[in-house]
Protein backbone atom coordinates (compact mmCIF):
# COMPACT_ATOMS: atom_id res chain seq x y z
CA UNK A 1 0.00 0.00 0.00
CA UNK A 2 2.74 2.57 0.75
CA UNK A 3 4.24 2.06 -2.72
CA UNK A 4 1.03 2.91 -4.60
CA UNK A 5 0.27 5.81 -2.23
CA UNK A 6 3.64 7.40 -3.05
CA UNK A 7 3.02 6.85 -6.76
CA UNK A 8 -0.38 8.54 -6.62
CA UNK A 9 0.98 11.40 -4.50
CA UNK A 10 3.71 12.25 -7.03
CA UNK A 11 1.20 11.89 -9.87
CA UNK A 12 -1.30 14.27 -8.28
CA UNK A 13 1.33 16.87 -7.41
CA UNK A 14 2.28 16.92 -11.08
CA UNK A 15 -1.35 17.27 -12.20
CA UNK A 16 -2.11 19.83 -9.47
CA UNK A 17 0.74 22.04 -10.64
CA UNK A 18 -1.06 22.95 -13.86
CA UNK A 19 -4.57 23.53 -12.46
CA UNK A 20 -4.16 27.26 -11.66
CA UNK A 21 -2.49 28.09 -14.97
CA UNK A 22 -3.97 25.97 -17.77
CA UNK A 23 -6.84 28.43 -18.39
CA UNK A 24 -4.27 31.23 -18.49
CA UNK A 25 -2.23 29.40 -21.14
CA UNK A 26 -5.41 29.16 -23.20
CA UNK A 27 -6.01 32.87 -22.58
CA UNK A 28 -2.71 33.70 -24.30
CA UNK A 29 -4.26 32.56 -27.58
CA UNK A 30 -7.68 34.25 -27.13
CA UNK A 31 -8.92 37.83 -27.12
CA UNK A 32 -11.93 37.88 -24.77
CA UNK A 33 -13.24 36.13 -21.61
CA UNK A 34 -16.01 34.43 -23.61
CA UNK A 35 -13.51 33.14 -26.19
CA UNK A 36 -11.18 32.01 -23.40
CA UNK A 37 -14.05 30.07 -21.77
CA UNK A 38 -14.92 28.38 -25.08
CA UNK A 39 -11.39 27.26 -25.94
CA UNK A 40 -10.58 26.17 -22.40
CA UNK A 41 -13.66 23.98 -22.67
CA UNK A 42 -12.37 22.60 -25.98
CA UNK A 43 -8.98 21.74 -24.46
CA UNK A 44 -10.62 19.99 -21.49
CA UNK A 45 -13.04 18.20 -23.83
CA UNK A 46 -10.13 16.78 -25.86
CA UNK A 47 -8.61 15.06 -22.82
CA UNK A 48 -11.92 13.64 -21.57
CA UNK A 49 -12.96 12.44 -25.03
CA UNK A 50 -9.74 10.47 -25.55
CA UNK A 51 -9.75 9.17 -21.99
CA UNK A 52 -13.30 7.89 -22.39
CA UNK A 53 -12.11 5.47 -25.08
CA UNK A 54 -8.69 4.79 -23.56
CA UNK A 55 -9.57 4.02 -19.92
CA UNK A 56 -11.47 0.72 -20.35
CA UNK A 57 -8.83 -0.50 -22.81
CA UNK A 58 -5.97 0.32 -20.43
CA UNK A 59 -7.95 -1.15 -17.52
CA UNK A 60 -8.48 -4.39 -19.42
CA UNK A 61 -4.81 -4.47 -20.44
CA UNK A 62 -3.85 -4.11 -16.78
CA UNK A 63 -5.97 -7.21 -16.04
CA UNK A 64 -3.83 -9.16 -18.52
CA UNK A 65 -0.35 -7.66 -18.19
CA UNK A 66 -0.43 -6.22 -14.68
CA UNK A 67 -0.91 -2.76 -13.18
CA UNK A 68 2.70 -1.62 -13.17
CA UNK A 69 3.26 -1.56 -16.94
CA UNK A 70 0.04 0.41 -17.56
CA UNK A 71 0.99 2.94 -14.88
CA UNK A 72 4.34 3.43 -16.63
CA UNK A 73 2.53 4.11 -19.91
CA UNK A 74 0.43 6.72 -18.12
CA UNK A 75 3.44 8.49 -16.64
CA UNK A 76 5.03 8.65 -20.09
CA UNK A 77 1.91 10.21 -21.58
CA UNK A 78 1.68 12.76 -18.78
CA UNK A 79 5.32 13.81 -19.09
CA UNK A 80 5.03 14.32 -22.84
CA UNK A 81 1.76 16.22 -22.42
CA UNK A 82 3.23 18.63 -19.88
CA UNK A 83 6.39 19.39 -21.84
CA UNK A 84 4.57 19.96 -25.13
CA UNK A 85 2.04 22.22 -23.40
CA UNK A 86 4.89 24.26 -21.93
CA UNK A 87 6.26 25.03 -25.39
CA UNK A 88 2.92 25.26 -27.24
CA UNK A 89 2.61 28.15 -29.68
CA UNK A 90 -0.99 27.59 -30.86
CA UNK A 91 -4.30 26.32 -29.59
CA UNK A 92 -4.27 23.32 -31.91
CA UNK A 93 -1.10 22.09 -30.18
CA UNK A 94 -2.85 22.17 -26.81
CA UNK A 95 -5.79 20.23 -28.16
CA UNK A 96 -3.69 17.59 -29.93
CA UNK A 97 -1.46 16.94 -26.93
CA UNK A 98 -4.47 16.65 -24.60
CA UNK A 99 -5.99 14.08 -26.97
CA UNK A 100 -2.78 12.06 -26.87
CA UNK A 101 -2.43 12.35 -23.10
CA UNK A 102 -6.05 11.36 -22.51
CA UNK A 103 -5.68 8.23 -24.61
CA UNK A 104 -2.56 7.08 -22.72
CA UNK A 105 -3.38 8.13 -19.18
CA UNK A 106 -5.56 6.03 -16.89
CA UNK A 107 -3.54 6.27 -13.69
CA UNK A 108 -6.47 6.80 -11.33
CA UNK A 109 -8.33 3.72 -12.58
CA UNK A 110 -5.26 1.49 -12.42
CA UNK A 111 -4.34 2.79 -8.97
CA UNK A 112 -7.84 1.91 -7.74
CA UNK A 113 -7.51 -1.57 -9.25
CA UNK A 114 -4.09 -1.89 -7.60
CA UNK A 115 -5.63 -1.14 -4.19
CA UNK A 116 -8.47 -3.62 -4.84
CA UNK A 117 -5.87 -6.29 -5.70
CA UNK A 118 -4.21 -6.05 -2.30
CA UNK A 119 -7.19 -5.27 -0.04
CA UNK A 120 -10.01 -7.43 1.41
CA UNK A 121 -13.50 -6.28 0.41
CA UNK A 122 -14.39 -5.07 3.91
CA UNK A 123 -11.38 -2.70 4.02
CA UNK A 124 -11.68 -1.18 0.55
CA UNK A 125 -13.70 1.90 1.52
CA UNK A 126 -11.02 2.85 4.07
CA UNK A 127 -8.16 2.22 1.65
CA UNK A 128 -9.86 4.04 -1.20
CA UNK A 129 -10.10 6.85 1.34
CA UNK A 130 -6.33 6.70 1.85
CA UNK A 131 -5.91 6.86 -1.91
CA UNK A 132 -8.21 9.86 -1.95
CA UNK A 133 -6.07 11.42 0.79
CA UNK A 134 -3.07 11.17 -1.52
CA UNK A 135 -5.08 12.95 -4.18
CA UNK A 136 -5.77 15.60 -1.55
CA UNK A 137 -2.12 15.91 -0.53
CA UNK A 138 -1.20 16.25 -4.19
CA UNK A 139 -3.63 19.15 -4.40
CA UNK A 140 -2.13 20.67 -1.26
CA UNK A 141 1.31 20.90 -2.80
CA UNK A 142 0.64 21.00 -6.55
CA UNK A 143 -1.66 24.02 -6.99
CA UNK A 144 0.26 26.15 -4.49
CA UNK A 145 3.57 25.50 -6.24
CA UNK A 146 1.85 25.90 -9.61
CA UNK A 147 0.29 29.17 -8.51
CA UNK A 148 3.60 30.56 -7.25
CA UNK A 149 5.48 29.45 -10.37
CA UNK A 150 2.64 30.67 -12.59
CA UNK A 151 2.84 34.12 -10.99
CA UNK A 152 6.38 34.30 -12.44
CA UNK A 153 5.60 32.67 -15.78
CA UNK A 154 2.50 30.63 -16.63
CA UNK A 155 4.62 28.05 -18.48
CA UNK A 156 6.95 27.20 -15.58
CA UNK A 157 4.43 24.87 -13.83
CA UNK A 158 4.26 22.68 -16.94
CA UNK A 159 8.02 22.15 -16.99
CA UNK A 160 7.92 21.30 -13.27
CA UNK A 161 4.99 18.91 -13.78
CA UNK A 162 6.78 17.17 -16.65
CA UNK A 163 9.86 16.67 -14.48
CA UNK A 164 7.73 15.12 -11.72
CA UNK A 165 6.08 12.76 -14.21
CA UNK A 166 9.54 11.59 -15.26
CA UNK A 167 10.47 11.06 -11.58
CA UNK A 168 7.32 8.98 -11.14
CA UNK A 169 8.18 6.89 -14.19
CA UNK A 170 11.60 6.17 -12.67
CA UNK A 171 10.01 5.31 -9.33
CA UNK A 172 7.56 2.98 -11.06
CA UNK A 173 10.31 1.28 -13.06
CA UNK A 174 12.81 0.75 -10.24
CA UNK A 175 10.69 0.58 -7.05
CA UNK A 176 6.93 -0.04 -7.51
CA UNK A 177 6.06 -3.76 -7.19
CA UNK A 178 3.39 -5.52 -9.23
CA UNK A 179 0.09 -6.13 -7.39
CA UNK A 180 -1.64 -8.61 -9.72
CA UNK A 181 -0.25 -12.18 -9.58
CA UNK A 182 -0.30 -14.23 -12.81
CA UNK A 183 -2.99 -16.62 -11.56
CA UNK A 184 -5.48 -13.74 -11.19
CA UNK A 185 -4.93 -12.26 -14.63
CA UNK A 186 -7.49 -12.33 -17.42
CA UNK A 187 -7.02 -12.34 -21.19
CA UNK A 188 -7.77 -9.08 -22.98
CA UNK A 189 -11.01 -9.02 -25.03
CA UNK A 190 -11.82 -6.16 -27.38
CA UNK A 191 -15.56 -6.73 -27.07
CA UNK A 192 -15.34 -6.08 -23.31
CA UNK A 193 -12.87 -3.22 -23.59
CA UNK A 194 -14.83 -0.86 -25.82
CA UNK A 195 -16.32 1.93 -23.68
CA UNK A 196 -19.99 1.23 -24.40
CA UNK A 197 -19.67 -2.46 -23.52
CA UNK A 198 -17.63 -1.51 -20.45
CA UNK A 199 -20.37 0.83 -19.22
CA UNK A 200 -23.05 -1.81 -19.84
CA UNK A 201 -20.99 -4.28 -17.83
CA UNK A 202 -20.64 -1.75 -15.03
CA UNK A 203 -24.39 -1.14 -14.92
CA UNK A 204 -25.07 -4.90 -14.80
CA UNK A 205 -23.01 -5.51 -11.65
CA UNK A 206 -25.24 -7.06 -9.02
CA UNK A 207 -26.85 -4.60 -6.63
CA UNK A 208 -25.12 -1.42 -7.85
CA UNK A 209 -26.76 -0.60 -11.20
CA UNK A 210 -28.44 2.69 -10.18
CA UNK A 211 -25.22 3.81 -8.50
CA UNK A 212 -23.66 4.12 -11.96
CA UNK A 213 -26.07 7.00 -12.60
CA UNK A 214 -25.20 8.51 -9.22
CA UNK A 215 -21.48 8.32 -10.02
CA UNK A 216 -22.13 9.91 -13.41
CA UNK A 217 -24.05 12.84 -11.92
CA UNK A 218 -21.55 13.39 -9.12
CA UNK A 219 -18.67 13.19 -11.58
CA UNK A 220 -20.33 15.63 -13.97
CA UNK A 221 -20.78 18.07 -11.08
CA UNK A 222 -17.17 17.65 -9.98
CA UNK A 223 -15.70 18.13 -13.45
CA UNK A 224 -17.96 21.11 -14.06
CA UNK A 225 -16.45 22.61 -10.92
CA UNK A 226 -12.94 21.81 -12.18
CA UNK A 227 -13.71 23.40 -15.54
CA UNK A 228 -15.24 26.48 -13.94
CA UNK A 229 -13.20 27.17 -10.81
CA UNK A 230 -10.35 29.32 -12.13
CA UNK A 231 -12.45 31.35 -14.55
CA UNK A 232 -15.28 31.67 -12.02
CA UNK A 233 -13.00 33.07 -9.31
CA UNK A 234 -11.34 35.33 -11.88
CA UNK A 235 -14.65 36.74 -13.10
CA UNK A 236 -16.26 37.04 -9.66
CA UNK A 237 -13.39 37.94 -7.32
CA UNK A 238 -10.55 38.99 -9.63
CA UNK A 239 -8.30 36.17 -8.41
CA UNK A 240 -4.99 35.32 -10.12
CA UNK A 241 -2.84 32.16 -10.13
CA UNK A 242 -1.60 32.64 -6.55
CA UNK A 243 -5.08 33.02 -5.04
CA UNK A 244 -6.39 30.06 -7.00
CA UNK A 245 -3.41 28.03 -5.88
CA UNK A 246 -4.11 28.78 -2.21
CA UNK A 247 -7.81 27.97 -2.56
CA UNK A 248 -6.96 24.58 -4.06
CA UNK A 249 -4.44 24.13 -1.25
CA UNK A 250 -7.35 24.45 1.19
CA UNK A 251 -9.32 21.86 -0.81
CA UNK A 252 -6.36 19.48 -0.64
CA UNK A 253 -5.84 19.94 3.11
CA UNK A 254 -9.47 19.19 3.86
CA UNK A 255 -9.59 16.26 1.43
CA UNK A 256 -6.49 14.69 2.99
CA UNK A 257 -7.83 15.24 6.52
CA UNK A 258 -11.27 13.79 5.84
CA UNK A 259 -10.24 10.82 3.67
CA UNK A 260 -6.93 10.04 5.36
CA UNK A 261 -7.93 10.53 9.02
CA UNK A 262 -11.65 10.98 9.64
CA UNK A 263 -13.04 8.45 7.15
CA UNK A 264 -11.78 5.37 9.01
CA UNK A 265 -13.57 6.57 12.16
CA UNK A 266 -16.75 7.36 10.24
CA UNK A 267 -16.75 3.86 8.72
CA UNK A 268 -16.83 2.39 12.24
CA UNK A 269 -20.14 4.16 12.87
CA UNK A 270 -21.73 4.33 9.40
CA UNK A 271 -21.92 2.05 6.38
CA UNK A 272 -20.51 3.14 3.00
CA UNK A 273 -24.12 3.42 1.80
CA UNK A 274 -24.99 5.92 4.53
CA UNK A 275 -21.82 7.96 3.95
CA UNK A 276 -22.52 8.09 0.21
CA UNK A 277 -26.17 9.10 0.54
CA UNK A 278 -25.77 11.83 3.15
CA UNK A 279 -22.49 12.98 1.60
CA UNK A 280 -24.32 13.70 -1.64
CA UNK A 281 -26.69 15.99 0.25
CA UNK A 282 -23.71 17.76 1.79
CA UNK A 283 -22.11 18.16 -1.64
CA UNK A 284 -25.32 19.65 -3.02
CA UNK A 285 -25.24 22.33 -0.30
CA UNK A 286 -21.52 22.92 -0.87
CA UNK A 287 -21.94 23.73 -4.56
CA UNK A 288 -24.78 26.07 -3.66
CA UNK A 289 -22.48 27.82 -1.18
CA UNK A 290 -19.75 28.28 -3.79
CA UNK A 291 -22.21 29.87 -6.19
CA UNK A 292 -23.66 32.25 -3.58
CA UNK A 293 -20.33 33.41 -2.11
CA UNK A 294 -20.23 37.20 -2.41
CA UNK A 295 -16.53 37.67 -1.54
CA UNK A 296 -13.44 35.55 -2.05
CA UNK A 297 -12.86 34.77 1.64
CA UNK A 298 -16.27 33.10 1.80
CA UNK A 299 -15.02 30.28 -0.42
CA UNK A 300 -12.81 28.98 2.41
CA UNK A 301 -15.58 28.28 4.98
CA UNK A 302 -17.56 26.55 2.23
CA UNK A 303 -14.51 24.40 1.36
CA UNK A 304 -14.03 23.39 5.01
CA UNK A 305 -17.66 22.60 5.84
CA UNK A 306 -18.38 21.09 2.43
CA UNK A 307 -15.47 18.64 2.56
CA UNK A 308 -16.46 17.53 6.06
CA UNK A 309 -19.99 16.84 4.84
CA UNK A 310 -19.22 15.20 1.50
CA UNK A 311 -15.62 14.02 1.64
CA UNK A 312 -16.46 10.32 1.93
CA UNK A 313 -18.73 10.06 -1.11
CA UNK A 314 -16.16 8.99 -3.71
CA UNK A 315 -14.43 6.35 -1.57
CA UNK A 316 -17.77 4.89 -0.47
CA UNK A 317 -19.15 4.61 -4.01
CA UNK A 318 -15.88 3.13 -5.31
CA UNK A 319 -15.90 0.51 -2.56
CA UNK A 320 -19.50 -0.50 -3.36
CA UNK A 321 -18.65 -0.87 -7.07
CA UNK A 322 -15.36 -2.70 -6.44
CA UNK A 323 -16.95 -5.16 -4.01
CA UNK A 324 -19.56 -6.09 -6.63
CA UNK A 325 -16.84 -7.10 -9.15
CA UNK A 326 -14.78 -10.29 -9.18
CA UNK A 327 -11.07 -10.45 -8.35
CA UNK A 328 -10.16 -10.97 -12.03
CA UNK A 329 -12.23 -7.99 -13.21
CA UNK A 330 -10.95 -5.19 -10.98
CA UNK A 331 -8.93 -3.51 -13.74
CA UNK A 332 -11.83 -3.72 -16.18
CA UNK A 333 -14.28 -2.44 -13.56
CA UNK A 334 -12.12 0.43 -12.36
CA UNK A 335 -11.33 1.24 -16.00
CA UNK A 336 -15.08 1.36 -16.70
CA UNK A 337 -15.59 3.76 -13.77
CA UNK A 338 -12.73 5.87 -15.10
CA UNK A 339 -14.27 5.77 -18.57
CA UNK A 340 -17.58 6.94 -17.12
CA UNK A 341 -15.75 9.75 -15.33
CA UNK A 342 -13.97 10.62 -18.56
CA UNK A 343 -17.30 10.79 -20.38
CA UNK A 344 -18.48 13.24 -17.74
CA UNK A 345 -15.18 15.11 -18.03
CA UNK A 346 -15.89 15.37 -21.74
CA UNK A 347 -19.38 16.73 -21.17
CA UNK A 348 -18.45 19.09 -18.31
CA UNK A 349 -16.46 21.69 -20.29
CA UNK A 350 -19.07 21.60 -23.05
CA UNK A 351 -21.65 22.58 -20.43
CA UNK A 352 -19.42 24.80 -18.28
CA UNK A 353 -18.09 26.93 -21.13
CA UNK A 354 -21.47 28.33 -22.26
CA UNK A 355 -22.57 28.75 -18.63
CA UNK A 356 -19.44 30.80 -17.93
CA UNK A 357 -19.75 32.71 -21.20
CA UNK A 358 -23.35 33.56 -20.31
CA UNK A 359 -22.35 35.23 -17.03
CA UNK A 360 -18.89 36.56 -17.97
CA UNK A 361 -20.23 40.07 -18.69
CA UNK A 362 -21.80 40.56 -15.25
CA UNK A 363 -19.97 42.92 -12.86
CA UNK A 364 -17.54 41.47 -10.35
CA UNK A 365 -19.31 40.06 -7.28
CA UNK A 366 -22.66 39.50 -9.03
CA UNK A 367 -24.39 36.37 -7.64
CA UNK A 368 -25.43 35.28 -11.12
CA UNK A 369 -21.79 34.44 -11.96
CA UNK A 370 -22.36 31.38 -9.75
CA UNK A 371 -24.56 29.76 -12.43
CA UNK A 372 -22.15 26.82 -13.06
CA UNK A 373 -22.23 25.91 -9.36
CA UNK A 374 -26.01 26.16 -9.14
CA UNK A 375 -26.07 23.63 -11.99
CA UNK A 376 -23.67 21.37 -10.01
CA UNK A 377 -25.88 21.63 -6.92
CA UNK A 378 -28.90 20.46 -8.93
CA UNK A 379 -26.94 17.47 -10.27
CA UNK A 380 -25.93 16.39 -6.76
CA UNK A 381 -29.50 16.74 -5.53
CA UNK A 382 -30.74 14.40 -8.27
CA UNK A 383 -27.95 11.92 -7.48
CA UNK A 384 -28.81 11.99 -3.78
CA UNK A 385 -32.45 11.24 -4.53
CA UNK A 386 -31.52 8.25 -6.73
CA UNK A 387 -29.11 6.94 -4.07
CA UNK A 388 -31.68 7.16 -1.27
CA UNK A 389 -34.30 5.31 -3.33
CA UNK A 390 -31.79 2.61 -4.38
CA UNK A 391 -30.48 2.02 -0.85
CA UNK A 392 -34.01 1.83 0.54
CA UNK A 393 -35.00 -0.76 -2.10
CA UNK A 394 -31.77 -2.69 -1.55
CA UNK A 395 -32.42 -2.76 2.20
CA UNK A 396 -35.99 -3.93 1.65
CA UNK A 397 -34.84 -6.63 -0.81
CA UNK A 398 -32.21 -7.89 1.63
CA UNK A 399 -34.77 -8.08 4.45
CA UNK A 400 -37.11 -10.11 2.21
CA UNK A 401 -34.35 -12.61 1.30
CA UNK A 402 -33.35 -13.02 4.97
CA UNK A 403 -37.00 -13.57 5.95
Amino acid sequence: MPFILITVLIDMIAIGLIVPVLPLIVGQFTSSPAEQSFWFGAVAFAFGFANFFGSPILGALSDQYGRRVVLLIGFSGLALSFFVTAIATALWMLIVVRLFSGAMQSNAAVANAYVADITPAEDRARRFGLLGAMFGLGFILGPVIGGLLGAIDVRYPFFAAGALAVVNWLYGWFVLPESLPPERRRAFEWKRANPLAALRGLASLHGVGPLVTVIALASLAQFTLHSSWVLYTTFKFGWGPAQNGWSLFAVGVMSALVQGVLLKHLLKRFTPRALAAFGLIGSMLTYLGFGLAAEGWMMYPVIIVGTLLGGGVTASLQALISNAASATDQGQTMGSVSSLNSLMATMAPVLAAPLLATVSHFPRGDWRIGLPFFFCSALQGIGAAIAFVHFRRHRAGTATVVA
